[in-house]
């Protein structure tokens, strides 16, 4: 004997599709989330020194002639004026990948024979990374930042 399907039926039917629904949207969005992590650990401490990174890049902006970067499948290399060397500037770069704070690569570095850091492409990943060079000349910092895609 078949029962007759009353409308309690169908509002029955209805919240169970949408509780389904409404389910499988969280578990969807919630699985597709990428690891997005903090750029400092310190991060208010970094907010507040902040100013100086922005008078650094205030001061490379303003310089004749920059440190141009370019990339091949060797890698990347930022490549300095002529002016510069390893007795009266340091350098550190900055590799910052927002996905994943593993792929980062930080270090101090110093000039090679053609006048340029070389970052090897070993030690990156593809994706999306953002590029600060720091170097500090004559007591005065600069920073240039790069975005790029590798």
């Amino acid at each position: 004997m078949l029962k007759k399907f009353t409308w309690g039926h169908g509002v029955a039917l209805a919240l169970g599709l949408f509780i389904i629904f409404i389910l499988s949207m969280i578990f969807y969005f919630t699985s597709t989330w990428k690891n997005s992590e903090l750029i400092t650990d310190d991060y208010y401490e970094a907010e507040l020194a902040y100013q100086d990174v922005i008078d650094a890049k205030s001061l490379a902006n303003g310089l004749p002639e920059k440190p141009q970067y370019s990339q091949d499948k060797m890698g990347i290399r930022i490549t300095f004026p002529q002016e510069y060397n390893n007795i009266n500037t340091q350098f550190s770069i900055d590799l910052h990948r927002a996905e994943d704070q593993k792929l980062d690569v930080i270090k101090e570095m110093e000039l090679d024979g053609r006048n340029s850091l070389f970052i090897p492409a070993a030690v990156l990943a593809k994706g999306n990374y953002v590029l600060r060079v720091h170097w500090t000349r004559a007591e005065k910092n600069y920073q240039l930042d790069y975005d790029l895609v590798w």
